[in-house]
């Protein structure tokens, strides 16, 4: 017998809606998973106007021994198609495959509370103006209709519709001459007789809802694939139109068909048959799964419909409403995709005012809890992967990372740029250059997807699936750019994009760090938190940012602070560049900027404290600085342009006849100040002064 108890999902297959294969099938899934007839036969009495006392048992007995039998997943399949869900003992989520992608669910309505809308019919009733409503809610007036007006009875007692009726009168022609018979004065009756046809009253009439090429009433003959019909005989009509209001179904004509029946003519506004039969499968696949069990023969776009302002064996068929639920199909697909979430009720902030949950444990003391989000961001040369994987390593062995402690356990590196050796010698080499022994690098595991990486939406399910039974507490994804959905500068598009990333904290209770590129420009006068590339929300999204930007260092100070006695011994021959780690977190106070040094691969903190005072490249502090630099070096060209021109000067003065030059001379002559032609003369040291006069110093 089926590990799954078959008998509640009976319940959400209606046996009226089933052919009679379907019908045939369950009772045949039924004999071979072990059930009794008895079990079929209940479940078949639920269709009384087809159910035949001892037929179930007759049938029962051909079904045993079957070469090919029908297996109860028959009957899991049909119950799933009428909104049955299976669910899981742990989460009540259904077990994906490794490849599975996460859908959002389409269950809106719930079945067992669906209450019964009242229908009545209209107490003053025009059938010609009903008609015109119905032909300008779905038709444009060029559009060609068709109508059948003729019937005939069958052998149950039951009018069906005869023939093919008319198609090629357009809506506008239909619409004038209703119009033309009531200005004239006729009767109800002549005028439908007259503008449609004459009809019997028993058995109703029948319109197409989708308009036609005029050239036959096929499928191939539909022009335009506006619109799909929802009906339902097993429900109440009551129900069937409470359920089409809370779907919100982008209905164009709601029309009670005089019987037991709603009519919903929904938009569908597909742009051939292959899309719309895709559209009709989807919108009936919703249908069924919240409790509204369709007939499939109303798939076909030439399907005829019940058409109001028409008298059925007593009863009105008539317009109950146009143009309700959501405008389009496609907003009412988004609606659906979206409407069904998983989110949490509101909760009253007294009942956990003493009792307040625990917060989650740090990951990185002072920055970042588990199950949170980090975005590390800088430029290009700060080695941003580098200190990625100095976390990894800081959290696999329980250490430091740029000062803070880390937690010790599993952690997962997604390698999104490198080849697969190359990833693997830098873990290496960052675990040479700290000097650190590999005691626990089984806490380490790396994904390679170099070549391989999807759109994070895509690549969220997998990697939550590969990650379930690991207990990472932190999932480190270097870099997102290769994983970004959408304009990066599209606030709305971003968010949905980060929101991928709480998926992955919320699913795996693990921290979700990542980095990203600093946009273009100069990034000192911004604040820390807005030098990341693209949308605002990069900044305001994840619970803790650390930003790197360089410091503005000569080469002399980076060779006193820098240990060279060190560097020498440890072979470092590359000179270190300095950075400044400034955070910006949402779950603790702010820290003081951390300020390093890059030599690769590793960084280390500063502990001489020499770069508290250096500036942020690009910082107003760094342009004055850089300004100052270059007017202090065009003083000293112009003062030694000005030292040099005392020789010029004073052999000029000297050939004029002058035996002797005074600074009176070369100030006039130069245009500067006598104290300025005393500093020059010092300054060029070719020529000395007394009593206000210059000698060449051989003079002397």
């Amino acid at each position: 017998m089926s590990k799954i108890d078959l008998r509640p999902l009976l319940e959400y297959i209606p046996p009226a809606a089933c052919s009679y294969k379907e019908w045939i099938d369950v009772g045949m899934a039924l004999c071979h998973e072990g059930y009794s007839v008895d079990v079929w036969d209940d479940w078949s009495r639920k269709d009384p106007e087809r159910y035949h006392d001892g037929e179930c048992h007759k049938k029962w007995q051909s079904f045993k021994g079957n070469p090919n039998p029908v297996t109860g997943a028959t009957i899991t399949q049909m119950a799933k198609d009428y909104g049955w869900q299976p669910h899981t003992k742990e989460d009540g989520n259904k077990v994906m495959d490794w490849d599975d992608t996460v859908t959002d669910n389409v269950v809106i309505v719930d079945q067992h509370y669906v209450q019964e809308s009242e229908i009545k019919e209209p107490a003053q009733w025009n059938p010609a103006d009903e008609i015109i409503r119905y032909l300008e809610a779905l038709f444009d007036r060029s559009d060609k209709v068709g109508i059948v007006m003729s019937s005939f009875r069958r052998d149950d007692g039951k009018y069906s519709p005869s023939g093919a009726g008319t198609y090629s009168l357009t809506a506008g022609e239909y619409i004038s001459r209703i119009k033309k018979y009531q200005r004239n004065g006729y009767s109800t009756k002549d005028i439908i007789g007259y503008a449609l046809a004459d009809y019997d009253e028993k058995a109703g009439a029948w319109i197409r809802f989708n308009p036609l090429d005029g050239k036959g009433i096929k499928n191939e003959n539909v022009s335009n694939y506006k619109y799909a019909l929802v009906e339902s005989d097993t429900l109440s009509t009551g129900k069937q139109k409470s359920i089409i209001e809370e779907l919100e179904l982008p209905v164009a004509a709601l029309v009670y068909s005089g019987n037991k029946s709603i009519h919903a003519i929904v938009h569908i506004d597909a742009a051939s048959q292959e899309e719309y039969r895709r559209r009709v499968d989807y919108l009936y696949k919703v249908c069924r799964k919240n409790g509204l069990p369709v007939d499939g023969a109303d798939r076909n776009p030439s399907r005829l419909s019940r058409l109001p302002g028409i008298m059925r064996n007593g009863k009105k068929q008539f317009l109950m409403a146009t143009h309700i639920g959501k405008e389009d199909f496609d907003s009412w697909k988004e609606w659906i995709e979206t409407v069904n979430d998983d989110l949490p009720d509101p909760e009253d902030l007294s009942d956990v005012w003493n009792n307040m949950p625990d917060l989650s444990p740090s990951l990185i003391d002072g920055v970042l809890r588990q199950g949170h989000k980090m975005l590390i961001s800088g430029p290009s040369k700060a080695g941003k992967s580098f200190a990625l994987i100095e976390l990894c390593i800081a959290i696999a062995e329980g250490t430091q990372w740029c000062g803070f402690q880390c937690t010790q356990g599993r952690v997962l590196y997604v390698n999104l740029e490198l080849d697969r050796a190359s990833c693997l010698h830098r873990f290496k080499d960052v675990y040479t250059a700290l000097d650190l022994r590999p005691d626990y690098i089984s806490n380490i595991d790396i994904w390679n997807l170099r070549g391989k990486s999807l759109p994070m939406d895509q690549l969220a399910p997998k990697l939550i699936r590969r990650a379930q039974k690991k207990n990472y507490i932190a999932i480190v994804i270097d870099p997102i750019y290769k994983i970004i959905t959408g304009d990066e500068n599209s606030a709305d598009q971003m968010a949905r994009f980060c929101n991928q990333f709480d998926k992955v904290c919320t699913e795996l209770s693990a921290a979700v760090i990542y980095c990203h590129h600093h946009s273009k420009g100069g990034q000192g006068m911004k604040r820390s938190m807005d030098r990341a590339s693209g949308s605002g929300v990069f900044a305001r999204d994840p619970d803790a940012i650390l930003d790197m930007i360089q410091l503005c260092v000569n080469n002399d100070s980076r060779r006193t602070d820098y240990d060279r006695e060190a560097d020498k011994a440890a072979g470092i021959t590359v000179k270190p560049t300095a950075w400044r780690i400034a955070g910006t977190l949402r779950e603790f106070p702010m820290f003081e900027p951390v300020n390093m040094w890059f030599t690769y691969p590793i960084h280390r903190l500063d502990d001489t404290g020499v770069l508290a005072m250096a500036a942020e490249e690009g910082s107003l502090e760094d342009v004055r600085a850089k300004g100052r630099e270059a007017g202090n070096k065009a003083k000293a060209r112009q003062k030694e342009d000005r030292i040099s021109q005392v020789d010029t000067a004073y052999e000029n003065l000297s050939m004029g006849g002058k035996e002797i030059v005074t600074i009176k001379d070369m100030a006039a002559y130069l245009d500067v100040s006598e104290k300025t032609v005393r500093r020059d003369i010092l300054a060029n040291g070719n020529y000395e002064c007394g009593e206000g006069k210059i000698y060449p110093k051989n003079v002397f």
